[in-house]
């Protein structure tokens, strides 16, 4: 009940960004940003809800999983929002926000018995910072959306619904700027514990293992584009595809390594 809840809220916080990017009303922008507020905390008391339930942290299924997903997205939205202005963010990020609710609410929520191997302090500590670092990199995506559909009506001097909607390239740019330095090194501490849970559970750092080869994949992209960035200049266009690119590996190592390949990370779908 409190998920169907959660998932409510969430629906007309979208719903009513969506209004907002189309009548550009900032009565209705105020009323979406207090939905989407209170679905964050509420969607917080659904997961502490979750974890008393099930007794252990909620982020062994393929629901939970998607759901933290959800949340982490929702909160690195809002702690961004406390410090910049992006002209109609909030109604992309929304979007992304309302997909992982979806696929949340159409996985099973039935609970399971945690398998022996989770059985560790190291699952809230690593799983946790993996996910939230997504958060992160689920912003820099959303930004690097709005930049290739801003710089396509430039390049074609095409203003039409989204031109003045949407914000410059270059504030933009920054917003990229912003996620990466944040969801990166996140990301790099996830692997770090990730390794040091393995070791604990299998006697060793690292085996290769899908999850594990996808998880320095998508690290050596972001790896990549922050070198990129910060030593050869790389702006603008190339930073946002590859922005787009790191998050479709974001995607793939969180889901498609398990439905598509098995391994030691395989336990519960």
């Amino acid at each position: 009940m409190l998920f169907t809840g959660t998932y409510i809220v969430y629906a007309l916080a979208t719903t009513l960004y969506l209004v907002f990017f189309s009548s550009q009303n900032r009565k209705v922008r105020t009323m979406a940003r207090r939905l989407l507020l209170g679905a964050g905390v509420l969607h917080t008391i659904t997961l502490i809800a979750r974890y008393i339930a099930a007794g252990h942290t909620p982020l062994t299924t393929h629901h939970d999983t998607v759901s933290f997903f959800a949340w982490s997205v929702t909160w690195a939205f809002l702690s961004f929002r406390w410090r910049y202005e992006i002209k109609n963010f909030g109604t992309f990020v929304s979007l992304v926000i309302m997909a992982l609710m979806t696929v949340a609410r159409l996985s099973s929520q039935v609970v399971n018995e945690l398998p022996p191997a989770l059985q560790s302090l190291w699952l809230p500590i690593h799983a946790s910072i993996a996910i939230a670092a997504n958060g992160f990199l689920a912003l820099g995506f959303c930004g690097g959306i709005m930049y290739l559909i801003q710089d396509r009506q430039l390049k074609k001097k095409n203003f039409g619904v989204f031109y003045h909607r949407l914000p410059s390239l270059e504030a933009l740019d920054q917003l990229s700027q912003h996620c990466l330095t944040i969801g990166f090194p996140m990301l790099t501490l996830g692997i770090m514990t990730g390794s040091l849970w393995a070791k604990q559970a299998w006697g060793a750092y690292w085996q290769w293992d899908p999850k594990e080869t996808w998880s320095l994949i998508t690290w050596l992209l972001y790896a990549g584009l922050l070198h990129q960035r910060f030593a050869i200049g790389w702006r603008g266009r190339r930073t946002a595809i590859m922005s787009i690119l790191g998050f479709a590996a974001v995607l793939f190592t969180l889901w498609g390594v398990n439905f598509l390949l098995s391994g030691a990370h395989t336990y519960v779908r």
